[in-house]
């Protein structure tokens, strides 16, 4: 006879399931419905015209910029230290691995603060770069740097235990078979962590979308210039434009669901 497995008193269990669930109507659900609440306060109108506004439709267009160049960069870049990581043993290799989770530990701020000393005007190649008519800082380049930076652990650290977990076995085999490097990679290791990697994907993208304190920095806050939607809902606000802030915002919270709905998915796929 197999032993039955003892079970959690019912009033722990019920305890347990209410508090998660009052703390995540007040952390997540309420202040959502607040947004919305808040971004429809002058009728659907008065939001359309927040977020149809010119300088709404520049910071649209910059996110969506910063977000598209820094993704794909940022998935070539953790797919190839993923795969140098995992398939290699070279020294210096924990120091790469230290290097890659560094964004985690320091703050945007100070990310942004290093990019303006290192291209802004009086920074280190400040005056090289002004030389030749190149604007990094108070420009779209910076802000897509400033993004990179701070989302550029998020696909490496999804591939690495999936190719850790594959181990080398197959790449040998496919070796051994007569197939080269670049055929490898394509025809095997890329379909084995595939759903790894476009779990990485979503997450970095949501991480771009929504990156205010690096991008802060050097964005210089020139509206309908190098504002994206978090820093045009902060400038909208600190102008007491609750309406067009909290519409903004809205936007920003959609963009986030659908990012959820798409991890679900892909969690649901992966789970098969």
């Amino acid at each position: 006879m197999t032993a039955r497995r003892p079970s959690d008193p019912a009033w722990l269990r019920l305890g347990s399931i209410a508090i998660a669930l009052l703390f995540l109507g007040l952390m997540v659900l309420l202040p959502l419905a607040a947004v919305f609440v808040q971004a429809f306060a002058k009728g659907v109108s008065g939001w359309w015209a927040a977020v149809s506004h010119p300088d709404t439709l520049a910071a649209v267009r910059m996110t969506l910029l910063a977000a598209g160049a820094a993704v794909p960069l940022n998935a070539v870049f953790g797919l190839a230290a993923a795969w140098l990581l995992t398939k290699h043993r070279f020294r210096g290799r924990s120091l790469l691995v230290s290097l890659i989770d560094l964004p985690f530990s320091v703050s945007p701020v100070v990310a942004g603060l290093v990019f303006v000393l290192l291209f802004g005007a009086q920074g280190i190649f400040g005056e090289w770069l002004s030389d030749h008519g190149i604007r990094i800082v108070f420009a779209w380049p910076g802000m897509v740097l400033a993004t990179v930076f701070v989302t550029f652990p998020f696909v490496a650290r999804e591939l690495i235990p999936v190719m850790e977990e594959l181990g080398t076995q197959d790449e040998e085999a496919a070796t051994l078979l007569g197939a080269g490097g670049w055929t490898t990679f394509r025809k095997v290791t890329l379909p084995a962590v595939r759903w790894g990697l476009l779990y990485g994907v979503i997450l970095c993208n949501a991480r771009a979308m929504g990156e205010f304190g690096a991008v802060s920095v050097v964005s210089g806050h020139i509206r309908g210039v190098t504002n994206t939607l978090p820093l045009h809902a902060e400038i909208l606000y600190n102008e007491y434009d609750f309406t067009g802030a909290f519409a903004t915002a809205s936007l920003l919270t959609l963009i986030a669901g659908a990012t959820v709905v798409a991890k679900l998915r892909l969690e649901r796929r992966l789970s098969r």
